[in-house]
């Protein structure tokens, strides 16, 4: 078994596609983690904007909590609706394409392939932050830990949707079964003490209040705490890998998701105001996060202490595993429609879209370097991608009710209606509220997105054009002058004999172009052409092939060839052929010891070609044994 196969599995066959679907108890790690773990960290990002306002902040977190837990509520029957209308998935690009245009359906993907790369890096970032504040000592190495972690999770996503829910159910119900004790706890004792619960565990200090609150102060507040709602979309983009009926399974998922984050909201938000738990700066030393502090305050830091933070740090790091399940599904679709490269529908060894993982993987890898693998930074960028892709969708659905009849879908129509309102209204708020803290980043990246679509769909429109057999076919009858091949050489040895022996196959007009920089080296080299290219064919009917020797006095290797090919092509009317020979090495380290000057002359060649101009490789494989000759040897 190669290496390949031990990491990522054995190749899977096209029929295998139904076995590889799973259900909704599968479902709910595989697409539910970005929505479960923004529990860790959406009211601490709200919490985190009051912490001007010191003790007197925790007043405002349950009636922002209560806003948010609406705005979820919405979002969940808008999308059972979008899923029992689009089963096939795709999500908000889908709907808003089909409902509102080819470019608000650009402009909605755009958004959402941003809240997929961005929620791997906040993802990532948080759980490392959750590990720090259980294990200080690991705070110099938080970046080192985020792309440890990413890896990881890569490459269990390259290994298939199956395994991967597998591995990541486990942690995910454990998370739930751990915090959520923790909340029932918590909530008893605060019943019991008649709202003001002794915590286990000292709080940290409350920072002095430096401001008093004012509804720009809250509306930023609300803007960080929407990003626990990101991931709810994601059932709705990735109905099909769900096993039959895949709606049915869909809303099951997407149900179990929105209950238990709903759960965890409302808990945490209530036992932060009891218990009086405000947030900390992430970057200073003795950092703790709510749920540490929350956790050691119910149940003390003992040994269930550590396994609840071990359980919120596993889905907080695994919670990127929702764009790794839709970013490569969107990006197929997208490239389904030409407005991304071909190569992201290409399935890959796992029946996974291997090329859209690999791409997530080093965008957010890229992320979490340039902010230093601090999820504070991070946050700002992160709800605009979402609640772009809320509204767009939202409104689609509306549409979509409208023309397949509005009366007799108007409850349907209503909720979509509300939803569309209410995320856009939110959305503004966000980016108003966000925009100093880097938010508008997200409004340059989203329209750089939109020229990448464009330009990837009039590049295959150009290809199509032109490839088109009634656009201006190219005869097939051969050509009655036989082409000018033209073999660059280094010297004279076996590579080079071998090239010229299978251009004399091809043409009668063969020439050897070798270019030198020593006059003696090219002495030797006419030499050994005289015995052993012009000696032998001198009695035979076979036209000899001539040699051109170009000086090069400043070391220019390629330009001489190029430009020589390119001087042909101006003076003969029939194709040039360029022969390059090319050095096979055995052993992947044998590569490194070579400088492989036939792959650059022809990436140049191509470049710099025409029609007429046609490059075929010949080549020489090295033996793996030694002094052992090729039985292909000329």
């Amino acid at each position: 078994m190669s290496f390949v196969d031990r990491l990522l599995g054995r190749r899977l066959a096209s029929w295998e596609t139904e076995d590889a679907k799973i259900g909704a108890f599968r479902g709910v790690p595989v697409l539910g983690l970005d929505g479960l773990a923004s529990a860790a960290y959406g009211p601490e990002a709200a919490l985190a904007i009051l912490i001007p306002l010191g003790a007197i902040g925790l007043r405002y977190i349950a009636p922002i909590t209560a806003v948010v837990l609406g705005l979820l509520a919405i979002l969940y029957f808008s999308y059972r609706q979008t899923i029992a209308a689009y089963p096939n998935g795709g999500g908000s690009y889908i709907v808003a394409r089909e409902n509102l245009g080819t470019r608000m359906g650009l402009l909605s993907a755009a958004a959402l392939l941003l809240d997929y790369i961005l929620n791997v890096a906040v993802g990532i970032s948080a759980g490392v932050g959750a590990l720090v504040s259980a294990v200080p000592a690991l705070h110099a190495h938080i970046l080192s830990l985020c792309l440890g972690v990413l890896v990881l999770i890569a490459i269990l996503n390259l290994r298939g949707v199956r395994e991967s829910s597998t591995t990541f159910a486990v942690p995910t119900y454990f998370f739930v079964a751990s915090l959520g004790t923790v909340m029932l706890i918590g909530v008893y004792k605060a019943i019991v003490s008649g709202g003001h619960p002794q915590p286990l565990a000292p709080i940290p200090a409350t920072a002095a209040a430096t401001t008093t609150a004012s509804l720009w102060l809250l509306l930023r507040s609300f803007a960080s705490g929407c990003t626990a709602m990101t991931g709810v979309e994601a059932v709705s983009n990735g109905v099909p890998i769900f096993k039959e009926p895949p709606v049915v399974h869909a809303h099951r998922a997407l149900t179990a998701i929105v209950a238990i984050l709903g759960c965890l909201l409302a808990g945490i938000a209530y036992l932060s105001h009891a218990y009086g738990i405000t947030a900390m700066d992430q970057q200073q030393p003795g950092y703790q996060s709510i749920l540490s502090s929350l956790v050691a305050a119910v149940v003390g830091r003992g040994f269930f202490y550590y396994v609840t933070l071990a359980a919120v740090l596993a889905v907080l790091s695994l919670s990127a595993n929702t764009s790794f399940a839709d970013f490569p599904r969107l990006c197929r679709v997208i490239a389904e429609d030409e407005y991304l490269p071909h190569a992201f529908a290409n399935v890959g060894r796992r029946l996974v879209y291997s090329g859209g993982i690999i791409v997530l993987t080093v965008l957010a890898g890229g992320l979490l370097i340039a902010f230093g693998g601090i999820t504070d930074r991070l946050i700002p960028l992160f709800a605009v991608g979402a609640f772009g892709a809320f509204t767009t969708s939202q409104a689609g659905m509306v549409v979509h009710w409208k023309r397949i009849g509005a009366r007799k879908h108007w409850h349907s129509l209503a909720i979509n209606a509300v939803g569309a309102v209410v995320t856009g209204v939110a959305l503004v708020v966000i980016i108003i509220a966000k925009f100093k803290e880097g938010a508008w980043i997200t409004l340059v990246l989203i329209p750089a997105m939109l020229l990448i679509f464009r330009g990837t769909r009039r590049h295959y429109a150009m290809v199509d054009r032109q490839m088109s057999f009634d656009a201006g076919a190219i005869d097939v009858t051969p050509e009655v002058e036989p082409p000018v091949v033209v073999v660059p050489i280094k010297g004279w040895n076996n590579l080079a004999a071998k090239a010229i022996r299978f251009a004399m196959t091809m043409s009668p007009n063969v020439v050897a172009v070798h270019v030198f920089t020593d006059p003696q080296q090219a002495e030797e080299l006419r030499a050994q052409w005289s015995e052993h290219v012009e000696t032998p064919l001198r009695d035979t009917t076979l036209r000899t092939p001539k040699l051109v020797l170009l000086s090069s006095p400043y070391r220019r290797l390629f330009g001489p060839i190029v430009q020589y090919v390119d001087h042909l092509r101006q003076e003969c009317s029939g194709t040039i052929a360029v022969i390059l020979p090319d050095l096979v090495e055995g052993r992947w380290w044998e590569y490194l010891l070579h400088t492989h000057r036939a792959g650059v002359l022809r990436s140049l060649l191509l470049l710099k070609g025409s029609q007429r101009v046609v490059v075929i490789s010949v080549p020489w494989y090295l033996e793996r044994r030694r002094n052992s000759r090729s039985k292909d040897a000329p």
